[in-house]
C-alpha cells in the first residue's frame, strides 16, 4: 500500500483536490457513481465494446474498470458471459459498513495510540480547515478531504497490514461513501463526527477514538441505505 504521497502532504495541500486518477479510475468512479444512483439499474448489462465507445478508450481499460466494479461488488461478471449490473440491497449494505465499523475502529484506536505529536497535528489542522468547506457547501472539496482525513488515519495506527485490510474495504464502499455527501445536513454531522473522533485522538483515549469511530461508519452506512434497493 503507497503511503509516502500522503505523507510528505501539508496540511495546507491537504484540502486540495484530489490526484487525477487514471482513466480506469475515472471510468470505475462514473459507473460506480451511475450504479449507485441508478442511472444503471440492477440487470443492466454493461459491454466491454459499448463501454470503450462511451469512454473513448479500447476494450482493455473498460475490460479492467469492469474488474474493478466486480470486486466492489456492484457488477457480476460470469467467465464467458456479459457484466451486469447487481442490485444493492439494504441487507449487502449494512454487512459492508459493519465489517467497515470494526476495522476502523481499530485502526482508529491505535492512531490514538500510536500517533506522533506531529501526525496529531496534522489531522487536527486539516479537520480544523474543512470546517469552511461545511459552511460553504462544499460537497466535491469535502469528499477529497474525507478521503484524506480517513488515509491519515491509517497512516498513524503504524499498522500496514490493518492499513491494507481497511483500505481494500474503503475502496469497495468508496461509492457509496461519496453518495452520502449529497444527503441534507450530511456535511455537517460528518464534521462533528470527525470533530468527535479528532478529539479523542488529541487527548490519547483509544477506546473513545474506537467508540467515535464506530459510530461514525454506523452512521454513513445508514446514510448510505438511502441509495440501496428494496430488500430482497
Amino acid at each position: 500500500m503507497r503511503t509516502d504521497t500522503v505523507r510528505t502532504r501539508t496540511p495546507t495541500q491537504s484540502l486540495a483536490a484530489i490526484r487525477p486518477g487514471t482513466t480506469v479510475d475515472s471510468m470505475v468512479a462514473t459507473l460506480a457513481d451511475d450504479i449507485v444512483h441508478g442511472r444503471l439499474a440492477p440487470g443492466t448489462p454493461l459491454d466491454e465494446g459499448a463501454l470503450g465507445r462511451r469512454f473513448g478508450v479500447s476494450r482493455t481499460p473498460a475490460r479492467e474498470a469492469l474488474r474493478e466494479l466486480n470486486a466492489m461488488g456492484l457488477v457480476q461478471r460470469s467467465p464467458n458471459r456479459r457484466a451486469i449490473v447487481t442490485p444493492l440491497t439494504q441487507k449487502k449494505i449494512r454487512e459492508m459498513f459493519e465489517a467497515m465499523a470494526e476495522l476502523e475502529a481499530s485502526a482508529t484506536r491505535l492512531a490514538a495510540e500510536r500517533m506522533s505529536v506531529q501526525e496529531r497535528r496534522t489531522l487536527e489542522d486539516i479537520h480544523r480547515q474543512s470546517h469552511d468547506l461545511v459552511q460553504r457547501g462544499a460537497v466535491k472539496e469535502y469528499k477529497d478531504y474525507n478521503a484524506f482525513f480517513h488515509q491519515l488515519i491509517y497512516i498513524g495506527c503504524h499498522s500496514d497490514y490493518l492499513a491494507e485490510l481497511v483500505t481494500t474495504i474503503k475502496y469497495r464502499l468508496a461509492p457509496l461513501r461519496r453518495a452520502q455527501f449529497e444527503l441534507p445536513q450530511r456535511l455537517q454531522r460528518s464534521w462533528q463526527e470527525h470533530d468527535r473522533i479528532v478529539s479523542a485522538i488529541m487527548q490519547g483515549d483509544g477506546l473513545g477514538a474506537a467508540e467515535h469511530a464506530r459510530a461514525h461508519m454506523a452512521a454513513v452506512g445508514q446514510a448510505s441505505t438511502h441509495f440501496a434497493g428494496a430488500e430482497r
